[in-house]
């Protein structure tokens, strides 16, 4: 008798499986989609700020009519535009922040910027003021020497903007021939 006890205790400890609480469960789905579409307004209102904040910043120029032959030319990425020497403080006011497709150009005149589907604008040899390659800017980091860097003038601030060629092998062509043409620029203001 004593070998049907413990059978009599398992089948009186059976019991159904709880009901799914349906009620509880999509109001945590619900909370869950309002909380993150919370996150998301106040991110979206933080680049806004951001913009207010830098609006300051005058109007980008555009390509002059007759920029000269091209030095260079680079197809890429454009990954944004930053505070120079503050990999971290992204620069949006006037679409600067916008990533996108990029056609660069080098002429004599200087640097023209060409962005598919965001907001073209052009440097003029006289603002450009360093070529590097570096690691990262604002929100994209590649391995060393991964990224040009192009310094540059702007509104009484210095702007780090960063491109990336589809052929890596480019960048290193670009820092040499910026990098000349910025220190000819100087020593011929020197004179």
């Amino acid at each position: 008798m004593t070998s049907v006890a413990p059978v009599i205790l398992l089948a009186a400890e059976k019991e159904s499986a709880e009901v799914t609480d349906w009620a509880a469960r999509v109001g945590w789905v619900v909370g869950l989609g309002l909380f993150v579409a919370l996150v998301y307004w106040l991110m979206r209102e933080g680049w806004k700020w951001r913009g207010t904040l830098q609006s300051d910043l005058p109007e980008l120029p555009g390509a002059p009519e007759a920029p000269g032959p091209a030095r260079l030319s680079l197809s890429g990425r454009y990954h944004g535009s930053t505070t120079a020497g503050h990999w971290l403080d992204r620069i949006v006011a006037h679409g600067l922040g916008t990533r996108s497709r990029v056609e660069l150009t080098l002429t004599d005149a200087g640097l023209d910027v060409v962005r598919p589907g965001a907001a073209d604008f052009f440097v003029p040899l006289a603002a450009l003021r360093e070529a590097r390659l570096d690691k990262g800017i604002a929100g994209k980091v590649l391995t060393e020497g991964g990224l040009l860097v192009v310094t540059w003038a702007h509104g009484g601030k210095e702007i780090d903007s960063g491109f990336r060629s589809d052929h890596a092998a480019e960048h290193n062509e670009w820092v040499d021939t910026l990098n000349d043409m910025i220190n000819k620029t100087e020593t011929e203001g020197a004179r």
